[in-house]
């Protein structure tokens, strides 16, 4: 007596699956495979060509490979690139739902009525395996391998995105973003806030302690103002106009900078700035020669200017030094460019610069400075976190003297002093005209 079984009944018994499954459903349950198959494939494209590093681009440009240069033609239309896989992954999982839905019916027949199991399988099952399979671990794993999924798919994507209809349907996705960025972008502004949180979120991956530092200089370069940078009018190397040739001469010699404000009567009143170069085709004229005719026209700016918009004043015009103002006109100091790139870029030194910030350490947190030390030199050698504390309390002071007139009300004397925080500030000597030097004490457990 033979025995004959069924072939779709075997292959059930064997998976745990109803007896009555079609061979469609198993022919589905292959495809719905391979398609999540290539649901991972699209999300994890994604990931990785949007998470390439800085160190991972310049490793791509530097490979002569023409999967290299494929990956740079696909990075330099981003907006096309992820069209291309969204429309892509989107096509995939729509056919997983709708295969998932056919096997479904053979599993609970539709006669049976509602079943809530099926519900369940089919709204919260597929989604997960969907979430877990096409989505979360292809993306983990790709963010993690960046460089290596982005030279694997590289082909796969081209072909994709040459295939009807993912190549028609991107060119629609793609004028539809532009067309409503277009819409949004019509008075949009960037907050100083978000910068700044966002320059803060990347410090994690930043290079270095220099290229995090620069991102910071350039978060606060907008707010910067032509006070808090200039050189003050009392440390200001000028030039009297009623000097005679060689004396001016002399004091060129002397001070080595190549360009130097003239006034006349009163270091308020600028009349003009003296460009060295100017003088090299007068070398021998005599001392009696009219210097002053080669002066040119100063600039001025008021002391609440933006270095930002300095900046380009300074590109517009070409020029290389503006003279600072106060509101009753009299001069305040003076910035130049290279005080306004400092900001980001930090110090630019040349062989008349003095490199070193003039202090003491005299022991642990106590330190001596000068009075006219400004206030961002104070944070470098006490630190950063200090800032908070000057910050609240600086008014319009740059400096440390400054800082301590503005919180005191008045010019301290000797051995008076006042309280920021865990910082406190002790004159150590002064006049009746400012403070000359500073005791800053730090106190860490408070």
């Amino acid at each position: 007596m033979n025995s004959s079984i069924e072939p779709p009944s075997l292959r059930a018994s064997l998976i745990g699956l109803p007896s009555h499954i079609s061979d469609a459903s198993y022919l589905y349950l292959l495809i719905i495979i391979l398609l999540l198959l290539l649901s991972a494939f699209a999300s994890g494209s994604e990931s990785a060509y949007f998470s390439l590093k800085p160190k991972d681009n310049a490793a791509i440009k530097e490979n002569p490979s023409a999967r290299a240069k494929l990956i740079l033609k696909l990075l330099a239309k981003p907006q096309e690139l992820l069209a291309t896989i969204l429309i892509f992954n989107n096509f995939v999982n729509v056919g997983i739902v709708i295969l998932s839905s056919f096997v479904l019916n053979d599993i609970f027949p539709p006669q049976d009525g509602f079943s809530p199991l099926r519900f369940v399988v089919e709204v919260i099952g597929i989604t997960l395996i969907i979430l877990l399979f096409g989505e979360v671990i292809p993306k983990i794993f790709a963010n993690r391998n960046a460089l290596s999924v982005s030279f694997l798919a590289a082909y796969p994507l081209r072909f994709i995105s040459k295939m009807p209809p993912v190549s028609w349907l991107k060119h629609v996705l793609v004028w539809g973003t532009n067309f409503i960025q277009k819409l949004n972008n019509k008075g949009a502004t960037i907050d100083q806030n978000e910068l700044e949180q966002a320059v803060a979120l990347t410090k994690a991956e930043a290079g270095s302690d220099e290229e995090q530092r620069i991102l910071e200089g350039i978060v606060r370069f907008g707010r910067t103002e032509a006070s808090e940078i200039m050189t003050p009018r009392v440390e200001v190397e000028d030039i009297d106009a009623a000097d005679s040739f060689h004396d001016v001469l002399e004091k060129i010699i002397e001070v080595g900078y190549s360009r130097i404000p003239v006034f006349e009567q009163s270091p308020d009143n600028i009349i003009g700035i003296l460009y060295i170069k100017d003088l090299l085709h007068h070398l021998d004229q005599e001392a009696t020669f009219n210097w002053q005719q080669v002066l040119r026209k100063p600039y001025f700016v008021p002391e609440n200017k933006k270095i930002n918009d300095l900046l380009q004043e300074f590109r517009n015009m070409k020029m290389h030094m503006a003279v600072v103002v106060d509101e009753y006109g009299g001069a305040s100091g003076i910035v130049t460019l290279e005080d306004i790139l400092e900001e980001i870029v930090g110090d630019i030194t040349d062989e008349f610069d003095d490199t070193e910030i003039q202090y003491t350490k005299q022991a642990e947190n106590i330190f001596v400075f000068e009075g006219r030390t400004s206030l961002n030199d104070l944070l470098k050698i006490i630190g950063e976190k200090h800032e908070e504390h000057i910050e609240a309390a600086r008014g319009e002071a740059e400096t440390l003297g400054g800082l301590i007139i503005e919180v005191g009300g008045r010019i301290l004397k000797n051995n008076e002093y006042i309280l920021l925080g865990p910082l406190k500030l002790i004159v150590e000597s002064s006049d009746k005209k400012r403070v000359k030097s500073v005791k800053v004490q730090i106190h860490e457990n408070e």
